[in-house]
């Protein structure tokens, strides 16, 4: 009789008894199951070369079925013996008509006492079940074995000092206890399987949104200095997407010119300089996106604080700020002084008091984050921001704090579901217990959920953009760019004062002002400017020529009227009107004292004369 610390090889072909992978003449094949077995482990070993060939591994030996026939998978199909279900597999192995996956669910079903019937529309979801709670795949996690777990699942199962697979007990990398990450494919089978089993009333195009290399845009521009130091000092390249950089909520199709479908969520982009083409999130570099009077339009999580918590959802976001920068501290991560809000964080403030829609995307540098992508950037819907406030960090000083919760009309990348989100309730906040600056929303927020049209959608109208959109023209859009920034604000100086912390005074810098065209230097035409009398003269004698060849055809204008009235004397009724109208205009003239003629029609003698 097998005992059970019989255990088959893996998936990988190590034996999970020794955990050695034995090689392929010490293995022994399962006649029934086909099933891989370390002949050294085994209990009971094949007697003679004459019976490997008719071996029965101990899951499928006489004794073994016997019992778990007695103890229901009989029971449940009638009665039957264990050689009848012995039977029953070789005879689905025997048939050709069927495929492989086809066999193995109908050897499952006869095994788990189903009887080799499987309910309608199990059929796509059986392989989609996690091994834990054999409930449809929520939030899947891929073992390096290959067994799928749910998120929750597999988090619940680390926490109570699980070190190995939960199926196959194969060992889990380090790195994935701490980090587990999200099987993208997986979730979109999942949701492929439920469509096809949704009423045919639903809608199935809300499904998982994905992007193929050959339908995306060409990359930006590097220069050759990014090229060198990094992509930070790289040109953003062409905008696709004819939105104003001050532009809320989502991308629709109607500003998608290229596909002609917006701003999908799900879609990715190698980095945030391909992002900014598609204006899913601006900046190069900057975490936040927006005016600090007006709102703010996206963020990007990529890691940058301690403080943050990616909970799908819903995220806890750190606002900017309370970092030296200065010089060449441009990576510099130690905080150094409080946050405030003020600048982007101000902004993030207004979007959470007017309830504006704010778009997120994720980057793969967000390494404690189980939703993070495994490269790139991927947009992950609109956001709302519910709740601000200031508390202190891990690393001691204030910083400002923000309640992300999801609220948009697509599915997010990491569920199964076909439909998108509901209102749910806030979550619980521990740390609000202790914050200060508490800012909540006091109104009905401009962008939220319709019951009627079970939408979410503006309830107000959307905040007015002060910026204009790009045309697709990019020597448009430079020289929009060139022409926005020339500006002298009125006040300032020439030159620089600089003193370091100690009270030392530097030397002064000079304020370079270039020209809105060749970019040339202007500061020193600046502080003593003068008039250039020659180009004043040249525009002097054109507005005189202007005038005098306007003069010239108001004159040869009135004559040809004239002309055309004394043609038409007498014939038509409306050449007298017309001619009492020009003597009319004549008379007028006649008293204000000009030396034009009393009479239009002096003007055809003078010209005879």
């Amino acid at each position: 009789m097998a005992h059970v610390s019989d255990l088959p090889c893996d998936g990988d072909g190590a034996c999970m008894s020794c955990k050695a992978t034995p090689p392929p003449e010490d293995r022994l094949h399962c006649r029934t199951c086909i099933t891989p077995w370390h002949v050294a482990c085994l209990t009971r070993k094949p007697e003679t070369l004459a019976s490997v060939a008719d071996w029965d591994c101990p899951d499928c030996s006489p004794t073994v079925t016997a019992a778990a026939a007695s103890g229901g998978a009989a029971a449940a199909a009638g009665g039957s013996s264990s050689g009848e279900l012995i039977t029953a597999i070789r005879a689905i192995e025997a048939d050709e008509t069927l495929s492989e996956a086809e066999k193995a669910r109908r050897r499952q079903g006869l095994v788990g006492g189903g009887g080799g019937a499987v309910e309608e529309g199990d059929d796509d979801c059986a392989s989609f079940r996690c091994s834990i709670c054999i409930e449809i795949l929520d939030r899947p996690v891929t073992m390096p074995c290959g067994h799928n777990f749910c998120l929750k699942c597999f988090e619940k199962w680390i926490k109570q000092g699980g070190h190995s697979c939960a199926k196959c007990r194969a060992s889990i990398p380090p790195k994935m206890k701490c980090q587990p990450r999200i099987n993208l494919a997986l979730v979109a089978a999942v949701r492929m399987a439920r469509s096809k089993s949704t009423p045919s009333g639903a809608d199935p195009s809300k499904a998982y949104n994905f992007v193929h290399n050959q339908n995306r845009p060409d990359k930006a521009y590097t220069t050759e200095r990014a090229k060198k130091a990094g992509k930070a000092n790289a040109a953003s390249g062409k905008i696709f997407v004819t939105i104003a950089p001050d532009h809320f909520g989502p991308i629709l199709a109607e500003n998608d010119p290229v596909r002609n479908q917006g701003v999908l969520v799900g879609e990715s982009w190698e980095d945030r300089l391909e992002c900014r083409q598609w204006g899913a999130h601006l900046p190069h570099v900057a975490g936040i996106a927006g005016q600090s009077e007006y709102g703010s339009q996206s963020v990007a999580l990529s890691g940058g604080y301690e403080d943050d918590e990616d909970h799908g959802e819903w995220f806890l976001y750190t606002g900017s700020g309370g970092r030296d920068l200065s010089g060449n501290k441009r990576t510099n991560k130690e905080q150094s002084f409080d946050q405030k809000f003020e600048k982007l964080n101000e902004a993030l403030r207004i979007s959470c008091k007017k309830g504006y829609p704010v778009r997120v995307v994720r980057s793969h540098k967000e390494k404690r984050s189980s939703y993070a992508p495994e490269s790139g950037v991927r947009y992950d819907g609109i956001y709302r921001i519910e709740r601000c406030w200031r508390k202190a960090g891990t690393q001691g000083f204030k910083v400002c704090r923000y309640l992300f919760v999801r609220c948009d009309n697509e599915p997010a990348p990491w569920t199964s579901e076909t439909h998108g989100d509901r209102p749910r309730p806030l979550p619980v906040i521990s740390e609000l217990k202790g914050a200060t600056d508490v800012s909540e929303r006091k109104e009905r927020p401009a962008w939220d959920f319709d019951e009627s049209e079970n939408v979410w959608k503006w309830t107000k109208p959307p905040p007015l953009s002060r910026k204009p959109a790009p045309t697709g023209n990019a020597d448009a859009s430079r020289s929009y760019k060139k022409s926005s920034r020339w500006r002298i604000p009125r006040g300032q100086s020439f030159v620089r004062e600089r003193t370091r912390e100690g009270g030392r005074t530097l030397r002064t810098q000079k304020n370079i002002m270039n020209c809105p065209t060749c970019q040339f230097d202007i500061t020193e035409f600046l502080k003593n400017p003068q008039i250039n009398r020659d180009l004043m003269s040249c525009i002097e004698q054109l507005q005189l020529q202007l005038k005098t060849t306007g003069d010239d055809a108001t004159d040869d204008k009135l004559e040809e009227e004239v002309d055309i009235v004394e043609g038409d004397m007498g014939t038509t009724p409306n050449a007298c009107k017309r001619r009492k109208t020009l003597e009319q205009k004549g008379k007028m003239s006649e008293e204000k004292g000009d030396d034009s003629p009393s009479s239009p029609l002096q003007v055809v003698s003078d010209s005879d004369d």
